[in-house]
């Protein structure tokens, strides 16, 4: 057993030795197959496939591989670029509506959704979130966080950024 600073230096070395022979001999042994990958290319999505203007700060959302990672939408209709008017749940609606139609322009599906993050200005709105959002992940609904926040940029009472799958 080690003792020493030094000792447990000398012993992990050797162990981490030992470890990287065993696993260069697990792939010489016969039968063993070494896949060469693609390696992922990082591509940026957009809404319609527009490109994004020079002044840009961030990427709708990037496809890495098999993997989607969506930045927050809010509830602006795609138009105006305005927060859409009415009640708290048609404005969880357009945002729902945008992160979809985000996630669908990669090629994925909000039943690939994994995690999503709802930024809430009014913790209030809660429930009256819940109401909508179930309706868009009736079933095996993504891990989820909620967070309220003082305010979010745009005006939007509420931002949803996720990570989904992309087959």
């Amino acid at each position: 057993m080690p003792r020493g600073k030094s000792d447990r230096r000398k012993f992990l070395n050797r162990a981490l030795g030992a470890a990287g022979a065993a696993s260069v001999a697990a792939l010489a042994a016969p039968g063993a197959v070494l896949a060469k990958k693609n390696p992922a290319r990082k591509q940026v999505v957009t809404r319609g496939g527009q490109p994004l203007p020079p002044e840009a700060l961030f990427s709708p959302a990037i496809r890495f591989g098999n993997l989607l990672f969506v930045s927050g939408v809010g509830a602006h209709d795609p138009q105006t670029h305005k927060v859409v008017e009415g009640p708290f749940p048609n404005q969880v609606r357009q945002c729902l509506d945008n992160l979809k139609a985000v996630v669908e322009a990669a090629g994925s599906s909000m039943t690939a959704v994994l995690k999503c993050t709802v930024f809430l200005t009014d913790i209030a709105n809660f429930q009256a979130m819940n109401q909508v959002y179930h309706t868009y992940f009736t079933t095996d609904p993504p891990a989820r966080s909620t967070v309220a926040v003082k305010e979010l940029p745009g005006e939007s009472p509420i931002e949803i950024e996720c990570f989904a799958h992309v087959d």
